[in-house]
């Protein structure tokens, strides 16, 4: 990465899961690899009072647990002399006052504003922010999700933050855009010819984009039984996935000229209709079942989940983008907890040939664009087995691990560093959100109306048998399962 410029990193929510498991980790990492000025600063925030050597100290603890064995006793220590405390309360003026006495030290400096918090303090930090000042200038807000939980919501969170500070301040992030698998996607689009050809409704039968985790609502289930799969993962995440597949190459790497080609696709989606939602989208929720071995309650059982509760713990759907090069190909998007495996893929699947002489049931060509649990590319195609007169299966793979000797960065590292740099390309624009949120919304209204609720699946499957159908009735079926 480019040298950048002494800043100051300010994470509200400092003493949050968020900011201990990944934010600071990720900082550290770039810390040690030489990446981050010597005199930027990392300035924690937190409703407790506190004192910056205990807060280190506790930072120093889940720093080694979580970075395992990156972790370096000496590259710690130096790391935490970056590290200030400050206790502020999101709704109390003085505690803002305190906080810009210590950030004006150098008033020169790019500022960043890390919200880490429930939405519900963006709308106050961000006027207590501006109302001492630390709105203007070379200042930028990050606003983790969920942004709202209808369009309204999101558009009523967007209309108060940027009553205090402008579009190019605000950076909504997306952890999986700073995935360097989705990263080498559009390297691989848009650096090479070769599948530039192909990337089309003529070459392309289907895409599936499947984001799955193993683990249950675990401690959040308040927040989850309000929020849901769709909410959680399919309006921002995986939609985000898709644009970077199918837009259009980009004049140039400029953010606002990729985003304009992601806002493209959003607009392109077919709209679902309340009418059709049923067809067209499938919801879950887990029951009792076994993961990794493991016995594990249903969603109904787990602790803080009230009885009777709908929330959708898995959801898959049909989307259809309506342009001349993706007309008629269907991207199946899939999501859902306590399945079988924990997994991030995109698969493109081609078509197959036109005509055989190597016999019936030939595979068609795909690529496999991994981003959890490893990161890689595989692009998988027919060749003679040595031997014998059959066909076998085989990948050409880009594995990050081995071609790269380098450290594959997190998603956060790479983010972050890029809101110190100013560069907005891998975050989430006002339109684009706008447009996701009013693509999903029939669904949600669908399924506030109906009387019917969410299929059922035993933990540690692939989910409702009805996700299975969804493709069936094109003629496809999961990568998977094929």
């Amino acid at each position: 990465m480019n040298p950048i410029d002494a800043f100051d990193m300010v994470f509200f929510g400092g003493t949050g899961d968020l900011a201990l498991r990944k934010l600071l980790p990720a900082l550290y990492h770039q810390h040690q690899d030489g990446n981050l000025p010597k005199d930027g600063r990392i300035i924690c925030l937190g409703r407790s009072p506190s004192d910056t050597a205990s807060y280190t100290a506790k930072a120093q603890s889940k720093a080694k647990e979580f970075l395992g064995s990156h972790y370096n006793e000496a590259d710690w220590a130096q790391f935490a002399e970056r590290i200030e405390y400050f206790k502020v309360d999101a709704h109390t003026l003085s505690d803002f006052e305190i906080l810009a006495e210590a950030l004006n030290i150098y008033p020169n400096r790019s500022r960043v504003f890390y919200l880490s918090t429930a939405p519900d303090f963006f709308a106050p930090i961000a006027k207590n922010l501006a109302a001492v000042g630390l709105n203007k200038g070379n200042s930028r807000v990050v606003l983790e999700k969920p942004l709202g939980h209808d369009l309204e919501s999101s558009n009523k969170i967007n209309d108060e933050v940027g009553e205090y500070f402008q579009e190019q301040q605000i950076y909504r992030i997306d952890h999986y855009l700073g995935k360097e698998p989705v990263l080498n996607l559009i390297a691989l689009r848009f650096a090479n010819t070769l599948l530039e050809p192909l990337w089309r409704r003529e070459w392309i039968r289907d895409v599936q984009i499947t984001v799955t985790e193993q683990v249950g609502v675990e401690t959040r289930a308040d927040f989850y039984d309000k929020t849901g799969a769709l909410r959680d993962m399919v309006q921002n995440h995986l939609l985000q996935l898709l644009t970077i597949v199918a837009m259009e190459p980009p004049a140039s790497i400029d953010a606002d000229a990729v985003r304009d080609e992601k806002l493209k696709v959003l607009r392109a989606l077919k709209p679902l209709t309340p009418e059709n939602v049923h067809n067209k989208v499938v919801r879950g929720q887990y029951r009792a079942g076994a993961v990794g071995g493991k016995a594990v309650p249903g969603y109904q059982d787990e602790p803080g989940v009230p009885a009777g509760s709908k929330a959708e713990t898995f959801v898959a759907l049909k989307a259809e983008i309506e342009t001349w090069r993706w007309a008629g190909v269907p991207f199946f998007l899939r999501t859902g907890k306590r399945l079988q495996e924990r997994l991030a893929e995109i698969v493109i699947n081609f078509r197959a040939a036109p005509t055989s002489i190597f016999g019936k049931n030939m595979q068609a060509n795909r690529m496999v664009i991994q981003l959890q649990p490893d990161e890689s590319v595989r692009l998988y195609l027919l060749a003679k087995e040595p031997g014998r007169e059959r066909l076998r299966e085989v990948y050409l793979d880009l594995d990050f691990k081995e071609t790269f000797s380098t450290r594959s960065p997190e998603a956060y590292e790479r983010l972050l560093m890029d809101v110190i740099k100013g560069d907005l390309s891998l975050f989430v624009r006002r339109d684009e959100q706008r447009a996701a949120w009013r693509w999903v919304e029939p669904i949600i209204e669908s399924w506030e109306n109906s009387s019917e609720g969410p299929k059922t699946y035993t933990a540690g499957t692939w989910g409702p048998a009805a996700s299975s159908a969804l493709l069936s009735r094109d003629g496809l079926c999961w990568h998977e399962e094929s």
